[in-house]
C-alpha cells in the first residue's frame, strides 16, 4: 500500500485495513531502528506473529496491543476512548433541578439543641 492518507476508511476491505495497520506497525518499528526479533521478544510474542501482524495477516488483538505497548504507540488507540457525554435534554433536566437559592435557616432554641 502507498503512504497516501485515506479519506474514507469505510471503503477499504477488512484485509486492506489489516494491511494498513501492519504497515503502520512496521513503520514505527523501523523508525525506532528495532528489528522484529527484539520487538517480538519484548512484546512476549513470536517473531512470526509480529511478521504476520506487519504483513496485515489476521492475528490476535492482544498481540497488537502488546506490540503497540512495546513501541510506545498506544496513543494510536485513542479514538477508541469513550467519553461520557450528557445529551442536551439531560443537561436541561439537570439544570432545572439545580437549586436557585438557599433555604431559610430554622431557628433553634436551647431545648432543641440539647434534645430536651
Amino acid at each position: 500500500m502507498t503512504d497516501k492518507p485515506y479519506k474514507n476508511l469505510q471503503q477499504l476491505s477488512d484485509l486492506a485495513l489489516l494491511e494498513l495497520i501492519g504497515n503502520k506497525i512496521r513503520q514505527v518499528r523501523l523508525s525506532q531502528n528495532r528489528n522484529q526479533e527484539e520487538v517480538a521478544n519484548a512484546a512476549g510474542i513470536s517473531r512470526s506473529t509480529l511478521s504476520l501482524l506487519e504483513r496485515g495477516e489476521v492475528t490476535r488483538t492482544d498481540s497488537l496491543i502488546q506490540v503497540l505497548r512495546v513501541l510506545n504507540s498506544l496513543h494510536l488507540l485513542q479514538n477508541f476512548e469513550i467519553h461520557d457525554e450528557v445529551s442536551p435534554l439531560e443537561y436541561l433536566k439537570l439544570k432545572k433541578k439545580q437549586r436557585k437559592q438557599a433555604s431559610p435557616k430554622k431557628s433553634t432554641t436551647d431545648e432543641e439543641e440539647l434534645g430536651w
